[in-house]
């Protein structure tokens, strides 16, 4: 049975979904980020990277977002959360995964994980203040091109959707203007109703 680390309030939540809606069985563990769990030797020993997700397989550990969303996808695909028949179609989802994994994500992280680029408080300051730009600029990219609709990919829920999902609902807090990305907000409402999603989110409340 797969193992999946996880923690509330962080990029997991995607990955978790995933797992919900394929049905398989998997046991989810909870890390305590507030007692640092994530740092202890024991989980070190799993992730050395020290952050979530992870999922433990009959194989080894697999950590990254995007790698892991992929390997579900094809692990499972009679859940048909990715266009696997369709090499261009799965190439332009991983590009859509890869851009909130190495360009929103990280915008996001300015303001809640300064001290990663800078030791300077008058830097980790002045990251914190751009982020309602630069998250609104990253987001509105999706919002004018790369959201298909109604699915990121179009017609076909995927794993994608997921993973928008999850970084949409950090836009509030990030102090972007929700009013200029009312697709975006449309597709995480349209999410927010599935059953299988709100069974997850209570776990990240």
């Amino acid at each position: 049975m797969l193992k999946f680390y996880y923690a509330p309030k962080t990029c997991a939540l995607a990955v978790h979904l995933a797992l919900e809606h394929i049905g398989e069985p998997y046991e989810a563990i909870a890390l305590d980020f507030a007692n640092q769990a994530q740092r202890s030797a024991e989980y070190l020993s799993i992730n050395p990277k020290g952050r979530v997700p992870a999922l433990a397989t009959e194989q080894g550990i697999l950590t990254e977002t995007p790698a892991l969303l992929m390997y579900l996808c094809q692990r499972y695909p009679d859940a048909e959360l990715a266009p696997l028949h369709d090499l261009f179609a799965v190439a332009k989802m991983q590009a859509f995964n890869s851009y909130l994994c190495s360009t929103v994500h990280v915008a996001h992280a300015h303001r809640v994980r300064g001290i990663r680029w800078a030791d300077d408080p008058s830097a980790i300051e002045a990251m914190k203040k751009k982020v309602p730009q630069t998250m609104g600029d990253t987001m509105a990219l999706i919002e004018n091109g790369m959201l298909e609709g109604p699915w990121v990919m179009g017609e076909q829920y995927t794993v994608a959707d997921m993973y928008l999902f999850t970084i949409a609902g950090w836009l509030e807090g990030d102090g972007v203007d929700l009013s200029k990305l009312p697709r975006v907000i449309a597709h995480r409402e349209r999410m927010a109703n599935d059953p299988k999603v709100q069974r997850v989110l209570a776990l990240y409340s």
